[in-house]
């Protein structure tokens, strides 16, 4: 008897603890686009949705690259459990935070951006994309050091470092 007061005690309190506005304003919640900030620069996480506006619409032009941005940008690929995605993100947020106005950070979560990881075929994280304002981009796989990315800013994006 004990045992079904506690099971239907448990029950009620899950019942009228979590009402449907709860779960509707999370869900509100998660569909916001996700940023990280420091020093006010901020690293956005794209969802396929963005990805198509600001990066390139596959959709539309599945047979050429045409990079949508008015600047060049560095997206990476990672993954949440991942240590060397972790190790990185420092590096990023330096990156970010040095070359302010000169071009976007991106992340892309490959567990939730499946679409977009198979797109670029990531099969290992992190892998770094870096796409100029003109030309192709290119994959750079692995935690790179900061002095990695920043030769590849230079060479590749075409952005001085001074």
């Amino acid at each position: 008897m004990k045992h079904l007061f506690l099971t239907i005690s448990v029950a009620f309190f899950c019942i009228f603890t979590l009402t449907p506005n709860d779960l509707y304003s999370q869900d509100k919640k998660d569909k916001k686009e996700k940023t990280e900030k420091t020093n006010d620069v901020e690293i956005i996480h794209l969802t396929k949705e963005i990805f198509l506006k600001k990066v390139w619409n596959y959709e539309k032009n599945p047979k050429e690259w045409i990079y949508e941005g008015d600047k060049p940008c560095i997206i990476d690929f990672y993954a949440d459990w991942c240590g060397p995605c972790r190790q990185f993100a420092p590096t990023l947020q330096t990156i970010a935070n040095e070359y302010k106005g000169k071009l976007y950070c991106y992340k892309i979560n490959i567990d939730e951006q499946k679409e977009l990881a198979s797109v670029f075929g990531v099969k290992s994280i992190p892998s770094i994309l870096f796409i100029p304002q003109q030309g192709q981009a290119q994959m750079g796989m692995g935690n790179m050091p900061k002095e990695t990315v920043l030769k590849a800013i230079e060479e590749v994006l075409l952005i001085d470092s001074k």
